[in-house]
């Protein structure tokens, strides 16, 4: 982790000193001066990268070469080159890495855009070898698999959201790299992609949570899945009864801090063998910081859903999210359940899935682009495979 920065403590945008301008403040300076020519005032923009994680793989190595930002017309100015491969994993309970500062000039800007890279860098990856890839993944037996850029990216991935650089200050943004929703698994094809799916998040407008997370004799568990999650159980469609807003992985000593936007969430807690817990109903405002919202895991019997996924007329390289998820109590009086995501995978077309959980009742939802939602119920048995294909029409 070394060169990484931590963030979480960074909760507004910096202002930096205001220097003195030539001739005052637009008024006379003793004497004319009418034909002066006005300087542009400027700004800083800082731009780090952070990942909303998994617990699928051991590394997600990804290369960015550049970043830029959408000037007027259609000029792109780059703000930083770091030419670098990134294990996103790395970037997870507050760790960032600096992708680029430059200054600007004051006003508002529309997008960015984040070149993928095609060569790794020379650094050395988790099992002490060289990059194999620019853009790779090790899964959890050590195999690594290069992750293909799909033609749509090859010119950057466009980030389209705004944001305001002010005159003698520094915007902080923060570039959320979802590792989970990056992802997908390979195919008939053997390719598995990388489709990058990015948030911005701006530092001002940001909350943390953090806690800790131990197994039921009170020793800390590393590796466990964190995430906010929102549930609406009135959405008509099941793919929106459940979004994970953000997520992390504890570290060594089961702590995690995860950065977030102000909202109500439930807190959800899981790692494979492990029961998941819950935190209900996490209200945060901006800026605050939340501490000691920590969980407990309770050893469960597990089991097994698999299947292959179909997609009716896809095209090259489409692919499927399968999301399992469980109801849980929140009132505790058995008045409303509210449904949280234990456990989801990108999956291509054509492709086979298998994932293991906890012996209980699941609702599986799968679902693409312009494709109907796929929702039933599956039922996980101890030590059994229980076959759930997903067909989308």
């Amino acid at each position: 982790m070394k060169g990484m920065k931590p963030f979480y403590f960074v909760l507004a945008i910096c202002a930096l000193l205001v220097l003195p301008s030539c001739g005052g403040g637009g008024g006379d300076s003793g004497g004319g001066g009418g034909g002066a020519v006005s300087t542009p005032q400027t700004g800083t923009l800082s731009v780090g990268l952070t990942d909303a994680s998994t617990d699928a793989y051991k590394a997600v190595y990804v290369t960015i070469s550049e970043i830029q930002v959408h000037m007027s017309g259609d000029v792109w100015k780059v703000i930083g080159a770091p030419n670098k491969t990134y294990n996103l994993l790395d970037l997870v309970n507050g760790v960032r890495e600096e992708l680029g500062i430059t200054e600007l000039n004051a006003g508002d800007y529309t997008q960015m855009r984040l070149i993928i890279g095609e060569t790794p860098d020379g650094g050395i990856n988790i099992l002490s070898k060289q990059h194999p890839f620019a853009n790779y993944v090790i899964d959890l037996d050590d195999k690594e698999h290069e992750l293909k850029v799909p033609s749509g990216f090859e010119t950057g991935v466009k980030i389209v959201q705004g944001f305001t650089i002010n005159a003698s200050q520094t915007t902080e943004l923060i570039l959320d790299f979802s590792a989970s929703e990056s992802v997908v698994v390979a195919g008939k094809s053997g390719k598995w992609l990388l489709k990058p799916t990015i948030k911005v998040l701006n530092t001002q407008e940001y909350s943390i949570i953090s806690g800790r997370v131990d197994d039921s004799a009170g020793k800390p568990l590393p590796g466990v899945l964190v995430s906010a999650q929102i549930s609406d159980t009135s959405a008509p469609d099941p793919t929106d009864q459940v979004v994970t807003e953000a997520s992390t992985v504890t570290d060594e000593d089961g702590l995690y801090n995860l950065f977030i936007k102000p909202g109500t969430y439930t807190m959800v807690a899981y790692s494979s063998g492990y029961s998941p817990d819950v935190v209900c109903a996490v209200s945060l405002i901006a800026g605050q910081v939340a501490e000691g919202r920590d969980f407990v895991l309770t050893p469960a019997s597990t089991g097994s859903v698999s299947g292959v996924v179909s997609i009716e007329n896809a095209v090259e390289d489409e692919y499927a999210t399968i999301s399992l998820r469980q109801s849980v109590d929140c009132n505790g009086d058995g008045t409303a359940e509210t449904p949280i995501e234990v456990s989801s995978v990108n999956v291509i077309n054509g492709g086979p899935y298998s994932v293991t959980l906890p012996v209980g009742l699941y609702e599986l939802v799968a679902f693409s682009y312009g494709k109907t939602t796929q929702s039933f119920e599956v039922e996980v048995f101890q030590n059994t495979d229980t076959s759930a294909p997903v067909d989308l029409l």
